[in-house]
């Protein structure tokens, strides 16, 4: 788990039987009650997420890229470095819908 104060980056592994979209949808809850009990009555998750696979020879420099967010983030906003990701792995995207 790794973050700054507008999004974070989780490195998670699900088993082919489990969605995806469940799986988010339970954490959003969890995380939203557990902050607003714990530190930010006004917390409160967008309406949307972005994932992507990553093959096991890969998962130390993931680590490393989570790792260093805060720092990485002095030079490079959110909305950049999501459209960086998507264009290095040929997702097609609306740039209306990265905010």
């Amino acid at each position: 788990v790794g973050g700054v104060a507008d999004h974070v980056h989780l490195l998670v592994s699900l088993r082919a039987t489990h969605c995806l979209a469940d799986f988010m949808q339970e954490l959003k809850k969890a995380t939203s009650v557990w902050a607003k009990e714990n530190h930010e009555p006004e917390f409160g998750w967008q309406d949307g997420y972005a994932a992507f696979t990553v093959s096991y020879t890969h998962l130390d420099a993931v680590k490393e890229y989570i790792r260093t967010q805060e720092e990485h983030h002095r030079q490079t906003d959110f909305i950049e470095e999501l459209k960086r990701l998507l264009e290095k792995n040929c997702v097609e995207y609306k740039r209306k819908y990265l905010v």
